[in-house]
């Protein structure tokens, strides 16, 4: 058959157009699909028990602003105002006539009083710089229950990231599983025409095949669900369509087990935690024992009293005063209330330092579990990738072999479901490793870095 040139080289502009576009068409796809760091940062931003973490430790910053201000002086200010029914008077013995007596006025029926104070604690027992310490206690204490939430929203984020590809891995299954199938059914539809096999193997391939198509439409809503699974923990609306980007370039990562037990020991929120609440239990002890002592404050004040409505005219007396002084208040006796308040202090002490050595053992374990896991992914991974590589093979094969007419159609249908499972098993082993290796990474405390 002749074609001219100029037909060439529009089929050939053509193909080049066709390239560019399919090119330009992946690569706006994988610009608009989320990196695994960019759905971390996107979870961590948006997730809402972050953000209530973050508050938690915005109202412990304030609560440690209130227990300073204690420690400072105090600024007040009264104002009062009263009418009498009747002028006061004070009654005297007159000393020119025994036995009479005579009133003298002492003041208005109109009376303003106001003053303002400054008050200073001077000793309080150690109570006031102990409250501010374990407010400030309190500010580091909710910052590890905010960096616990985000160590649980890096591994939900990534277990359910490692689940998508993996489920869109299942439809890659599905979909080559059908295709071959196909294919092998018009093989098979060929040979019964041509009278070679008989029509129970035809209906072997067309049932396999019915069945290949339902596990197809499954594995599509696997991946659906998988999406929207992810959508929730990024907070975004459950039926977006969420593209992420596959990992690709992937090497296993040996670790050891002792320096991952010290590294828990030393990350973990929830140990830090501990430790916190222990030096806030020590503070309390103290706190407790402030009631031994008596409390001592300075003060200083300065008032004015009168008939007229700013306390500036006073006709029997000082319209004006100041003063300064000390006061001591002291509480001998309490039945015991301050005794009991402290021994109450140190059992809670006690019972930290009891949970702190119960969650060291328990993160140790919850290491060596997820340690295990991961060194029994791994082995999996390296035989499923050995196993996979068989079942092409034997597939590859056998499809040979049937399409020369040299096997039957079952041989052909199990070779086909001995490769599907190997391929779920491989990517199983795959993501299974993956997901291994997050749970480990949260099991020592391993957070993420912006």
């Amino acid at each position: 058959m002749y074609i001219n040139s100029n037909n060439e080289d529009c089929i050939h502009k053509m193909k080049t157009v066709v390239g560019i576009i399919l090119t330009m068409l992946l690569f706006i796809g994988n610009c608009c699909a989320l990196t695994l760091d960019e759905a971390i940062k996107e979870a961590v931003d948006n997730n809402y028990i972050i953000k209530q973490r973050i508050e938690r430790i915005y109202s412990s910053a304030e609560e440690k602003k209130i227990a300073r201000s204690l420690l400072l002086p105090k600024l007040s200010s009264s104002y009062s105002y009263q009418r009498l029914k009747e002028k006061p008077y004070a009654i005297f013995d007159n000393p020119f006539s025994p036995g009479n007596r005579y009133k003298v006025r002492t003041g208005d029926r109109d009376r303003s009083y106001w003053d303002i104070a400054i008050t200073q604690p001077i000793f309080t027992g150690f109570s006031l710089i102990t409250r501010h310490r374990i407010a400030g206690l309190g500010v580091d204490l909710r910052k590890t229950y905010r960096d616990e939430a985000v160590l649980d929203i890096v591994r939900d984020v990534k277990v359910s990231y490692f689940q998508v590809l993996l489920s869109k891995r299942y439809l890659d299954i599905a979909k080559e599983e059908v295709s071959q199938l196909r294919s092998h059914f018009k093989d098979a539809e060929g040979f019964f025409k041509q009278g070679m096999i008989p029509y129970n193997d035809l209906l072997k391939s067309k049932v396999a095949l019915a069945q290949a198509e339902q596990n197809l439409v499954k594995a599509r809503s696997s991946v659906k669900v998988a999406i929207s699974r992810l959508n929730t923990i990024l907070e975004k609306d459950i039926d977006e369509k969420t593209r992420i980007q596959d990992i690709r370039s992937f090497e296993p990562v040996s670790y050891r087990l002792d320096p991952l037990y010290d590294k828990a020991l030393q990350r973990r929120p929830e140990i830090r935690a501990l430790k916190i609440a222990i030096k806030q239990a020590r503070q309390r002890i103290r706190l407790a024992r402030s009631g031994y002592y008596p409390q001592v404050y300075l003060f200083a004040r300065y008032e004015q009293m009168g008939n007229d409505i700013d306390a500036t005219d006073n006709d029997y007396g000082n319209s004006h005063n100041a003063s300064i002084g000390l006061q001591a208040k002291w509480n001998i006796f309490e039945w015991g209330k301050t005794r009991a308040e402290v021994n109450k202090a140190f059992h809670e002490y006690e019972a930290v330092s009891y949970e702190l050595r119960k969650a060291e053992d328990n993160i140790k374990l919850e290491v060596k579990r997820a340690f295990e896991r991961l060194k029994v992914a791994r082995q999996n991974l390296v035989t499923a990738k050995t196993a996979l590589t068989q079942a092409e093979e034997n597939y590859r094969i056998t499809n040979l072999r049937y399409q020369q007419n040299l096997t039957t159609s079952t041989e052909v249908l199990d070779a086909r479901t001995f490769l599907t499972q190997a391929e779920v098993n491989y990517y199983d082993a795959l993501y299974g490793y993956m997901i291994a290796k997050a749970e480990l990474e949260r099991a020592i405390g391993e957070g993420w870095k912006r």
